[in-house]
C-alpha cells in the first residue's frame, strides 16, 4: 500500500505531524534514521517520502543521522520516488554558508559573514568587524548552536582559547555582523508546499537559542517552549503579514526543491531586512497557532496527503 514515509531522528518533534496524519486518516510510516542500512540491490517502496532531518541531530547523540539520510535521499531520488525536502534541502539544512549564497542569488540581504576553520582563523576573521559588535555561530547549526555575542576581538580570543569554546561538528565557525533589532524580535516565515502559510514574531530578549517546538530536548537556559506564565508570549502569529521578500523566499525554495521551511529574518534600526536562517526541519508553536487559528502541521499533513494522491 502506498503511504507517507516520515524521515527524521527526533520523535518529540515528529509526533505533532503524525497526529495530524492520523486525524486525516492518511497512511504513514516513520523512518527514524539515527542508524540503519540501505540495500542498494532493492528498490524503495512506493509512496511520498518527507525528510525532517535536522542539522542539530548530532546534539541528540545521532552523530551520523544527517549523513545516513543524505544517502537514503539519494537512493530514493535515483529510483524516482516523490521526495519532499530532498537532497538539496538537506544540503542547505546543514550549511548556513550555502543558505546565504542561495539567498544572495535572488537579491536577499544577509548579514556580513566570514566562515573560518581553526581558532587562529576565527580570530583573524573577526578583525573585519573590529570596532563593532559581532556574533559567532556554527555553520551546521540548528537551535542556536554556537551563537555568542562579542564586543571585542580580545573577548573572542579569550573564548576561542578556553574550554568553553564549542567546536562545530563540521569544524566551521561563522563570524557575522550583529544586526541590532531595537524591538528585540525576529520574524519567522513558514512555507508549506512552497507557499507562504504565516509569519510568527519571536521575542529574542532573553537569548538567541529559540525553538518553536512544543517539546524539545535542547536543554538550554533560554528554551521558551511552554512558558505560559509569561504575560508577553514568546511566539505570536502576525495577522495578514505581507512583505515583498516573501516572493524572493519562494524563489529560493523552488530553486532548491524545498517544499517545507521556516525562514527567519531580523530588521535593523533603519527597518532593513536581513535574512539569516533557512530551517527545513520546521516546527510550530501550538499556543501561538491556537490563538491565531492557523495550524502548520495540519497544512503540512494536508499537503502530504495531496502528494500521495498524485502517485
Amino acid at each position: 500500500m502506498k503511504k507517507i514515509y516520515v524521515i527524521h531522528e527526533n520523535s518529540e518533534w515528529t509526533v505533532h505531524l503524525t497526529r495530524r496524519l492520523e486525524e486525516l486518516g492518511l497512511p504513514y510510516e516513520e523512518w527514524h534514521l539515527d542508524k540503519g542500512m540501505i540495500n542498494l540491490l532493492e528498490e524503495p517502496p512506493e509512496g511520498v517520502f518527507y525528510s525532517r532531518m535536522s542539522a542539530s541531530s548530532h546534539t541528540r547523540d545521532h552523530r551520523f543521522a544527517a549523513e545516513l539520510t543524505a544517502q537514503v535521499l539519494a537512493w530514493l531520488e535515483f529510483h524516482g520516488r516523490t521526495v519532499i525536502n530532498g537532497s538539496k534541502a538537506l544540503q542547505l539544512e546543514v550549511s548556513k554558508v550555502l543558505q546565504y549564497l542561495e539567498l544572495t542569488k535572488v537579491g536577499v540581504k544577509t548579514p556580513k559573514t566570514i566562515a573560518a576553520a581553526g581558532s587562529d582563523q576565527i580570530i583573524e576573521a573577526a578583525k573585519v568587524f573590529e570596532g563593532q559588535s559581532f556574533i559567532t555561530k556554527h555553520n551546521r547549526a540548528g537551535k542556536g548552536l554556537g551563537v555568542q555575542l562579542f564586543q571585542s576581538i580580545e573577548t573572542l580570543k579569550a573564548y576561542v582559547q578556553s574550554e568553553a569554546f564549542e567546536e562545530p561538528v563540521d569544524g566551521i565557525t561563522l563570524i557575522q555582523e550583529y544586526i541590532y533589532s531595537p524591538e528585540s524580535f525576529i520574524t519567522r516565515c513558514e512555507f508549506v508546499g512552497g507557499k507562504f502559510v504565516y509569519a510568527v514574531k519571536v521575542d529574542t530578549s532573553e537569548g538567541f537559542e529559540l525553538c518553536p517546538a512544543d517539546a524539545c530536548s535542547i536543554g538550554d537556559l533560554f528554551c521558551p517552549v511552554g512558558e505560559e506564565v509569561e504575560e508577553k508570549p514568546k511566539f505570536e502569529i502576525i495577522p495578514d503579514f505581507y512583505d515583498p521578500i516573501l516572493e524572493n523566499y519562494a524563489q529560493v525554495l523552488a530553486a532548491n526543491d524545498i517544499q517545507v521551511a521556516g525562514i527567519e529574518f531580523i530588521r535593523n534600526e533603519a527597518g532593513e531586512i536581513f535574512t539569516y536562517d533557512i530551517n527545513t526541519n520546521t516546527n510550530y508553536n501550538s499556543d501561538a497557532e491556537a490563538k491565531a487559528g492557523k495550524y502548520g502541521m495540519l497544512e503540512l499533513a494536508k499537503f502530504l496527503g495531496e502528494e500521495l494522491k498524485k502517485i
